[in-house]
């Protein structure tokens, strides 16, 4: 999630009305612990989102044309992304146990009164910072255990990939791998180069084949090459993205977690 140090909430206002997604934004104006990434129009669109800017809440509509506001929680589960808190909105009261058993942070009717936010926010503000704590010990206490945590114990460290791009299997030396991506499940390889997929079916299973301390991952969605970061770009406050050495200068996003990483490795 992309919490900053200094106590900030991320959050993403979805909804296919604009001017529920303007009244809700204007609401949290008053509340500077929060601050909106974005909003989204629909539900396709929302779990894009929520893949991409790992928020710590998301305010989330329930009726919605196409994939409504239940069917993003289960989207992003399946998804095996990083759950953020989400806070159900509605006119219509009768979702409420539905919400609940998909352990929505809480439930708000609209029209959604300033009194009532101002309570869902404390709790969130609670909750979320409780949960921070608890993954910086861990991350810490996995930082202190082993230099290479997260390698896979007994994986073969490999020097050459196989990448299929234009019809090909081409072999490339692993440190010519910038950065790779997986989006529904394919992995996406970038060297300086070209780009194809990998024949590795996770994220996880590509880095535990690969030098733990060339290779990091830096998001749930990216694994990158220390040597070919480019340049460190602050973003949304106490977080960063990383411009890669490739072709198209790709800018990643650096988790959370990661950022505490991120500090220590290049003292900032």
């Amino acid at each position: 999630m992309s919490q900053s140090v200094t106590g900030t909430i991320s959050a993403l206002v979805v909804d296919d009305e604009q001017l529920a997604r303007e009244e809700l934004s204007f609401l949290l104006r008053d509340f500077p612990e929060v601050e909106i990434l974005q909003s989204a129009t629909n539900g396709l669109e929302a779990v894009k989102l929520i893949e991409r800017l790992e928020p710590d809440l998301v305010f989330l509509d329930v009726q919605m044309p196409g994939l409504d506001g239940l069917g993003v929680i289960g989207k992003v589960r399946e998804s095996g992304a990083g759950l953020p808190h989400f806070i159900l909105t509605t006119a219509f009261d009768q979702y409420a146990v539905e919400a609940f058993r998909l352990e929505a942070l809480d439930y708000l009717l609209k029209p959604i009164e300033k009194e009532r936010l101002a309570e869902t926010v404390a709790r969130a503000k609670r909750i979320i910072e409780d949960k921070q704590q608890a993954q910086e010990k861990a991350a810490d206490a996995a930082a202190a255990s082993a230099p290479a945590a997260g390698a896979v114990k007994g994986a073969v460290q490999r020097t050459k990939l196989l990448v299929r791009a234009n019809n090909k299997n081409l072999i490339v030396d692993a440190q010519d791998l910038i950065y790779a991506t997986i989006d529904d499940g394919m992995i996406t390889v970038v060297t300086s180069q070209f780009e194809g997929q990998s024949n590795y079916r996770t994220i996880e299973e590509l880095q535990s084949n690969l030098d733990p301390n060339l290779f990091w991952r830096v998001h749930r969605s990216f694994l990158v090459n220390i040597n070919k970061i480019k340049e460190v770009i602050p973003w949304f406050k106490s977080s960063f993205q990383l411009k890669m050495d490739d072709k198209r200068q790709t800018e990643i996003p650096v988790s959370r977690i990661q950022t505490r990483r991120l500090r220590a490795l290049l003292k900032i």
